[in-house]
């Protein structure tokens, strides 16, 4: 009977003992490069995939499905006083809905022109990159987003009761093709 080789213990214990920590981040965004500058809060989406089941006469069989399902990004920024950041988001999903006018089409496309360079046929799309810093505030990875556009964005609610003074910050929800994680040579993990 063939024997398996053995791994060695040492392939299995962690040599950076340091954990990750969630406040070390920078988040870049072609499209919206004022909602990228003041994001204090974006996530890594969560990944899931569908199951199928096989029925039998005693219980069904689950199996793997064949479609990977990708949660939101989501990106919460502190809103600026000149609403900056707040409205090249609004005028994004204005923009590659049911706008207005054709003037509200034309201006996402000069936007795009004026962040990437060019105009394209996918003029809604732009690429997003988070880089994950380490516990030394170094690059560790970076997560590539491909073809994110915008499809909530959430409400600023003026409250003339509250006692504490706080900063706006809006909320928005982002959908995209794929995401890929990297180590800061460009190596996918």
């Amino acid at each position: 009977m063939p024997t398996t080789p053995a791994r060695s213990v040492d392939s299995q214990q962690l040599k950076n003992r340091n954990y990750l920590s969630g406040v070390g981040f920078n988040f870049t965004l072609a499209r919206a490069p004022y909602v990228a500058f003041t994001g204090n809060q974006v996530n890594i989406p969560g990944l899931s995939c569908g199951v199928a089941e096989q029925p039998t006469y005693l219980k069904n069989i689950p199996f793997p499905g064949d479609k990977p399902v990708f949660e939101d990004l989501i990106v919460r920024f502190l809103i600026d006083e000149e609403l900056l950041n707040y409205m090249e988001i609004q005028r994004w999903i204005r923009g590659i809905n049911y706008p207005e006018s054709l003037n509200e089409i034309r201006n996402l496309q000069i936007q795009r022109e004026q962040y990437t360079g060019f105009i394209d046929q996918r003029n809604l799309y732009s690429d997003a990159t988070l880089v994950v810093l380490n516990s030394k505030q170094l690059p560790q990875f970076q997560v590539k987003f491909e073809d994110v556009f915008p499809y909530s964005l959430s409400a600023m609610q003026m409250d003339a009761t509250t006692e504490d003074y706080s900063y706006f910050t809006a909320e928005v929800s982002f959908k995209y093709t794929i995401y890929d994680i990297y180590d800061m040579k460009n190596k996918k993990l």
